[in-house]
């Protein structure tokens, strides 16, 4: 579930992403390509990683990466290998999954051996589409946040077209009224806003809020 707020309504509604680390090494002639990948959402994230990266493979030949975040900044970096052979490559990989907010580095120990531009981009592609596993892609919905305030005696009702309407409640609060904080994928708000007010007859006072986060849907697979 990514809950950092968001506050444009340009967004997607839709957004591919890994959360989980994974690494894996190819090998061609006698260079060896070590591949990486990290969810980040900022590119302080990523300068972070990179620091540590290089620290420990000092001896590495190349440190060479690719990100994409949610706000539409893309970085690449060659780091030394020939113009357009590294760094893009890896972000084609990352752009052929369709993914966001996460960082590839490919880390190149060169053997003596020298590759060639062609089968050299050809490395750093095929490493960095290795590194991603199609299993561990998730996929996120664009939510917006709700607020609804309504009487005790439609509390059964609330849940139900929550249910419906795969709503997330974020917070309660019970005074003199039930008061709810909740998360409704952004192209359900108006039909979930309308079957609320039908089913309360009216009462429920809902106000739409200009807050949005990413979360899984609840039938997600």
């Amino acid at each position: 579930m990514h809950s950092n707020p968001l506050s444009s309504k340009s967004l997607p509604e839709q957004i591919k992403t890994v959360f989980e680390f994974n690494e894996s090494v190819y090998k061609e002639k006698s260079s060896e390509f070590i591949a990486q990948i990290y969810h980040i959402e900022k590119h302080e994230q990523a300068e972070t990683i990179l620091d540590t990266v290089r620290k420990k493979y000092f001896d590495a030949t190349h440190h060479c990466y690719a990100y994409k975040l949610l706000n539409y900044e893309i970085k690449s970096s060659d780091d030394g290998e020939p113009k357009g052979t590294a760094g893009l490559r890896i972000l084609n990989a990352i752009e052929h999954y369709g993914l966001t907010n996460v960082l590839i580095i490919v880390i190149r120990y060169f053997g003596g051996t020298k590759l060639g531009v062609g089968p050299l981009g050809k490395a750093y592609y095929q490493s960095a589409l290795n590194v991603i596993d199609e299993k561990k892609i998730v996929q996120l919905n664009l939510y917006q946040e709700i607020s609804v305030q309504i009487e005790f005696n439609y509390i059964s009702q609330f849940h139900r077209v929550v249910n419906n309407y795969e709503g997330i409640i974020d917070n309660s609060e019970y005074s003199d009224f039930a008061k709810f904080y909740i998360s409704i994928k952004t192209s359900l708000v108006d039909d979930f806003k309308n079957e609320l007010l039908n089913t309360t007859n009216g009462t429920a006072k809902i106000e739409i809020h200009q807050s949005f986060t990413y979360n899984k849907s609840l039938t997600s697979t």
